[in-house]
């Protein structure tokens, strides 16, 4: 039985590198060594800067809610707390949301929240 050489599959797994590292500056994005780590590094990154997005954005969520509840005279936390006394479940990001678009509204919520907090 002939020998089967592995040029062909190596080639192949070098190109598929290689085409990842395609913009990479330098040696990154012409020699397989140094592409490959590249990207085992930038994918590894890609996936922590998932998991990394979701907490800038609740971060983001929550410093909204703050500044309209401290202009009708809460603090974040004592406006939370006021809802969930109130039985109000709504989520961060409408919170933020409404707090942005929708200012009368949260202002019934923060009355509300105030009433029950007092």
């Amino acid at each position: 039985m002939a020998r089967i050489k592995g040029g062909m599959n190596a080639k192949k797994k070098h190109n598929r590198v290689l085409k990842l590292a395609k913009g990479y500056r330098g040696a990154r994005s012409k020699q397989y060594r140094v592409a490959k780590q590249a990207v085992m590094r930038a994918l590894a990154s890609s996936y922590a800067g998932r998991k990394e997005k979701k907490r800038q954005f609740r971060q983001l969520w929550i410093a909204r809610i703050n500044a309209a509840a401290r202009i009708n005279g809460l603090s974040y936390s004592k406006f939370m707390y006021g809802l969930k006394l109130a039985g109000v479940d709504i989520n961060r990001k409408m919170l933020a949301e409404m707090a942005v678009n929708d200012a009368e509204g949260f202002k019934t919520l923060a009355e509300l929240a105030k009433s029950k907090v007092a």
